[in-house]
């Protein structure tokens, strides 16, 4: 985070939970990913319409 010096967006991702989340968020990045969240839910099956204007 340091090295980029916010000349880009940064995302912190892997490892993260509930006991991690602080420090990791405390370093500086802009988004943490939380895989935690969906693993352990039941599929869900989307779709996207693009519509051409």
């Amino acid at each position: 985070v340091k090295l980029i010096n916010r000349r880009m967006e940064t995302e912190a991702s892997g490892g993260v939970d509930l006991d991690t989340v602080r420090d990791i968020a405390s370093s500086g990045v802009d988004y943490i990913s939380v895989g935690a969240l969906t693993h352990s839910y039941k599929s869900l099956d989307l779709s996207l319409k693009a519509v051409v204007a």
